[in-house]
């Protein structure tokens, strides 16, 4: 069964269960990917679908941050409980040990000696932990990796 019919039944089932947070959430999702289908006329497969709930659930922390700064905790909870929703999509993330691991072993293959060659670095670490890990941690480990 492919990400995207385990997200449609998921969706029958909280219609079921009358769970209008986590059906609301759902079908945010479901609409996300049809309008990624529509705009580039392709069929999203799980890759892209990952993708597309990594960039949600990015959305989903920035709004949390600001609404904490501007004192709407009602909000904040909200967006949580949808990042809650979103990660259960979310194949099985790496670790800090196993992404500088990763990290460390492309430098080496890549023969990166400085920060200029962040973009290539990052380039490559994209290519292989895309869905796995969290960008901002990844990022964090190339800068730390590059800089002696």
């Amino acid at each position: 069964m492919s990400l995207k019919d385990q997200i449609t039944e998921d969706m029958k089932a909280a219609m079921r269960a009358k769970d209008s947070e986590r059906l609301s959430t759902i079908r945010m999702l479901l609409a996300a990917v049809k309008q990624k289908e529509v705009d580039e006329r392709v069929t999203v497969d799980d890759t892209m679908l990952i993708a597309i709930v990594d960039k949600l659930i990015k959305q989903r922390k920035d709004s949390i941050s600001q609404f904490s700064a501007a004192g709407r905790q009602d909000l904040a909870d909200k967006e949580s409980a949808e990042v809650q929703v979103l990660e259960a999509y979310l194949p099985q993330r790496l670790s800090a040990e196993e992404i500088q691991a990763a990290v460390q072993a492309i430098v080496a293959q890549l023969g990166a000696t400085g920060p200029a060659d962040m973009g290539k670095v990052m380039g490559a670490v994209k290519t292989q932990l895309a869905g796995k890990a969290d960008m901002g941690l990844v990022a964090a480990a190339v800068k730390t990796a590059l800089n002696p």
